[in-house]
């Protein structure tokens, strides 16, 4: 079989319900190294929230920020920041508002307040093995920032939408929203990586379950969603695997011919 490059989502995909790996996901992966095909990870995490992970997977390529940090066997090839002049907009517009942020380079998280319930809350279901973020409101002054957290209750940040066109926001927790370069995507960080692997993209599969897996998984040849994904992901998939906690990935990835 040609070789392939295969991305893979972490929440609700790679990790199960409880955050954890299945033995079954691991071997597969290994499967997939042993007979030669490339491995990455394309996720909405930051990369110090899954260096355990990659550590446990022997994985060195990623697409992290929801593709705005792009990595290939260590290397960084490619970086897409919020533009500073509006992020710093966004800060005083969610002061305004009594909204706290957390900013997020490629090294670590700071947070706009020293403590809020909903930081602890949406955060604490992720599960990390790092503390939440500590209290630096300056934070994004001097480093490239690839994300920022929103913390309002759902609804809240449509004033959000309607100011700021540069940036793109995806809710991922009845708490938090993902704040992005707008036009940035998943399927534009794996676009950099395959053409730097030099595959097309009928040679990419990609694995995920989330609203912001839908790029990702319509830009690849062969988009599998978990069987826990939303309908939404499920419509757009060419294929549909089991639930992530029935081993879907195992399952997934002898359903489109990558192992046997």
């Amino acid at each position: 079989m040609e070789r392939s490059v295969i991305f893979f989502d972490i929440d609700g995909t790679l990790l199960d319900s409880n955050k954890e790996l299945p033995p079954l996901t691991k071997a597969a992966v290994q499967r997939l190294k042993d007979e030669g095909h490339e491995v990455a990870i394309a996720t909405g995490r930051a990369p110090f929230m899954f260096e355990d992970l990659r550590r446990e997977l022997d994985i060195q390529s990623f697409v992290s920020f929801n593709g705005q940090y792009v990595v290939l066997n260590g290397e960084v090839i490619y970086k897409n920041p919020l533009k500073g002049e509006t992020l710093e907009k966004l800060t005083k517009f969610s002061v305004d508002k009594s909204h706290p942020l957390v900013y997020m380079d490629h090294e670590s998280m700071k947070s706009t307040i020293e403590h809020h319930s909903y930081i602890d809350d949406s955060i604490g279901t992720l599960k990390l093995s790092i503390p939440n973020p500590a209290h630096d409101p300056s934070y994004y002054k001097e480093r490239e920032i690839y994300q920022t957290l929103l913390f309002c209750e759902n609804g809240e940040e449509e004033p959000y939408k309607q100011n700021f066109d540069d940036f793109h926001f995806i809710r991922w927790h009845e708490f938090s929203t993902d704040i992005l370069p707008a036009g940035g995507s998943k399927a534009k960080g794996i676009e950099r990586m395959i053409e730097k692997l030099g595959f097309s993209k009928e040679q990419a599969y990609a694995f995920g379950d989330g609203l912001n897996d839908l790029e990702m998984l319509e830009y690849v040849g062969n988009g599998v969603a978990m069987g826990n994904a939303h309908d939404e992901v499920k419509s757009i998939a060419n294929h549909v695997t089991k639930h992530v906690d029935e081993d879907g990935i195992d399952y997934g990835l002898k359903l489109v011919g990558l192992l046997k």
